[in-house]
């Protein structure tokens, strides 16, 4: 039957239109499809129900279904989203929902991409380098410096902002150039480290990878399901000290007056790390101006001072009340089986899913 927006309704469920891709490195094309929908369901629950119901060898790469691993990533009406954060509910009824592969990545199958281009980029991008005399366990920061970077810990490497990147979205001829806002962020995150022992995080960023090529569009920004601020607190911040040392009239004097031996930072010139990955040691740390670690505040029997908050309830409020019991009873679970031989009018079963 249709209701009264003339969406095909089924049961309890709503059959919506869909397009998806399908293909492989060698080509491929959308493929139509109606496909059951509940109240509360995702694009990923969706993709679930196609490859147990309608195509079994749809290939689609994800894991937590929490929005934390990234893994999901994919453009859905032509914009680069997570399949397990993107509700069905925002999308009106008639809308017909086009799931694409990330455009900016080879096909390997489907929705699969190869995204190994990041993490070639990652291998490149120079370790947290610690500080001479200092060993593993014994780093100290102060906490506003824990702060300052928290927010480029968030990343979920969804490597949505390099998919929208338009730098190698639109030229692929960068990518030899370009490690792109991902490890942007990266390198602002180590350049803020009081106890990063490399001096030339700014220096690298622009002659290894290709900082300059951005145009602060915030493309990346506004595609971030961490909501990570990537342009206004990393990139353009990265590019303001790059000119404060590179171009600055006062700063070129210097180096002019001055031998290269008795700057602060190391020669332009100054060779690419050859760090593997976040195991590695820094290169090249020729210069170094990082603050000596500081201990932690300790009152006069050498003990921390803790403030201790006390609330009423543990924790945050539930968002179903405070009267509300779990396991929820079956009669209160709202889910329809996807299999295609069951009748739709039967209630749900108890005990929730399958």
């Amino acid at each position: 039957m249709h209701d009264r927006r003339g969406t095909l309704r089924v049961g309890g469920a709503v059959k919506r239109h869909f397009r998806v891709w399908r293909g492989d490195s060698s080509g491929g094309d959308l493929q139509d499809f109606d496909v059951e929908v509940n109240e509360g369901e995702v694009v990923l629950d969706i993709i679930h129900r196609l490859q147990a119901t309608q195509t079994p060898d749809l290939a689609c790469r994800w894991n937590c279904k929490a929005g934390k691993c990234g893994s999901c990533s994919m453009e859905i009406n032509g914009m680069p989203r997570l399949g397990c954060m993107t509700r069905m509910s925002t999308f009106t009824p008639d809308e017909t929902i086009t799931i694409t592969p990330l455009r900016t990545f080879p096909v390997i199958r489907d929705l699969v991409t190869d995204v190994s281009f990041n993490y070639e980029k990652a291998r490149e991008t120079p370790a947290f380098a610690p500080p001479a005399g200092v060993a593993p366990g014994q780093y100290r920061m102060q906490q506003v410096d824990v702060e300052r970077s928290q927010e480029f810990r968030k990343c979920i490497e969804c490597y949505l902002c390099q998919n929208t990147c338009h730098v190698v979205r639109d030229h692929e001829e960068n990518k030899t150039a370009f490690s792109g806002p991902r490890f942007f962020i990266r390198a602002a995150e180590l350049d803020m480290h009081p106890l990063d022992a490399r001096t030339d995080r700014k220096q690298y960023a622009q002659q290894s990878q290709g900082l300059g090529f951005c145009n602060i569009t915030k493309c990346c920004t506004e595609v971030c399901p961490e909501h990570i601020k990537i342009t206004d607190n990393a990139i353009i911040p990265m590019k303001e000290r790059v000119v404060d040392r590179r171009y600055d009239p006062l700063v070129r004097l210097g180096r002019k007056i001055f031998r290269r031996d008795q700057l602060p930072d190391p020669p332009d010139n100054m060779a690419p790390s050859r760090s593997e990955g976040v195991s590695g040691v820094g290169a090249g740390m020729t210069y170094t101006s990082a603050r000596l670690p500081e201990g932690p505040p300790v009152g006069p029997d050498g003990r921390l001072e803790i403030a201790e908050l006390a609330a009423p309830l543990q924790g945050g409020l539930s968002p179903f009340g405070e009267d509300m019991t779990f396991p929820l009873p079956p009669e209160r679970v709202a889910y329809h089986h996807p299999d295609p031989d069951r009748p739709a009018a039967d209630p749900p079963t108890a005990g929730g899913r399958h």
